[in-house]
């Protein structure tokens, strides 16, 4: 199955993301803590580089994600030039704040009422960049949903009379290239549902736990059979909370099921959970040629 999801207003809104690019100091790049790397979108990294804009990368949602896992990630990227890496919950008020502390350095001229911080929040649909903008601003100025794509125009706000932060959409690139990263978003909802097959994508989150977190997914539905699959589990879910559909005779209902997997996951029940590390991408892209 290849995912793919571009809805019409990113390009306008990459373009507008461009334009203000010029005029910032600092990009803010939100990623989703659990899949840095798959949430990290090329043409933000491009767009900047073009403009040599310094980067606070913030791995969002670190409390739903493996600790030692994220560790490794801010590692990775805190060797790369121009970039600063931090964990934090963009729902935690006091990880929010630090924000603005962290972006003055990459420019410590710039902190004054003529000369404000001008910043820039950036990432895909659905990691929390309008979270952390109300969070930022103490009132709620961005609509916030548990659905990609909430955000769909640019909005700049005063911090206070020496910083400015500007809320961009959340952009998708034209074209997923490796499968897997469909996979990986879809999971973490950073992707529209009629996009996807939900079935197939809890299939891919069942196979990846049964791989790296088994014990977590015993505790939760009890699943210890030797030998299952990635659609043992689903099935194995179904049963467990009786997903039946009805008048088929007892026969599962594996997109109910499915969608407990899922929804339980992005939720947190069942642990803190990372579904990719420097280790396994450096795999995926030798793999790929890259």
């Amino acid at each position: 199955m290849s995912i793919q999801w571009f809805p019409g207003h990113m390009t306008s809104a990459r373009r507008k993301a461009a334009e203000t690019m010029e005029f910032i100091d600092v990009v803010i790049e939100v990623l989703d803590a659990r899949a840095p790397h798959a949430s990290s979108n090329p043409m933000i990294r491009e767009l900047r580089e073009h403009r040599q804009r310094p980067c606070l990368k913030i791995l969002n949602k670190a409390d739903l994600a493996d600790p030692v896992v994220t560790q490794a990630w801010l590692h990775f990227y805190n060797r790369q030039a121009n970039v600063k890496a931090v964990a934090l919950s963009c729902k935690s008020a006091s990880d929010a704040a630090r924000v603005p502390k962290l972006c003055q350095p990459f420019a410590p001229h710039r902190d004054s009422t003529h000369k404000p911080l001008r910043m820039m929040i950036m990432g895909i649909p659905n990691v929390g960049k309008s979270t952390l903008m109300n969070m930022l601003l103490k009132r709620r100025v961005a609509n916030v949903g548990d659905e990609p794509a909430v955000t769909k125009s640019q909005q700049c706000h005063n911090i206070n009379d020496h910083m400015t932060l500007t809320d961009s959409p959340g952009l998708m690139w034209p074209k997923i290239e490796r499968l897997e990263d469909g996979l990986i978003l879809a999971t973490i909802h950073a992707i529209g549902r009629n996009a996807v097959i939900d079935e197939e994508v809890a299939e891919f989150l069942a196979t990846t736990l049964l791989a790296r977190y088994p014990g977590l997914l015993a505790a939760r539905y009890e699943v210890i059979e030797q030998g299952l699959d990635g659609v043992g589990v689903i099935e194995a879910i179904a049963k467990k909370r009786g997903c039946l559909l009805k008048g088929r005779g007892g026969e599962f209902d594996l997109e109910k099921a499915a969608m407990i997997l899922l929804t339980e996951y992005r939720s947190g029940k069942l642990g803190r959970i990372s579904l990719e590390t420097p280790g396994t991408r450096e795999i995926t892209l030798e793999l790929s040629g890259e």
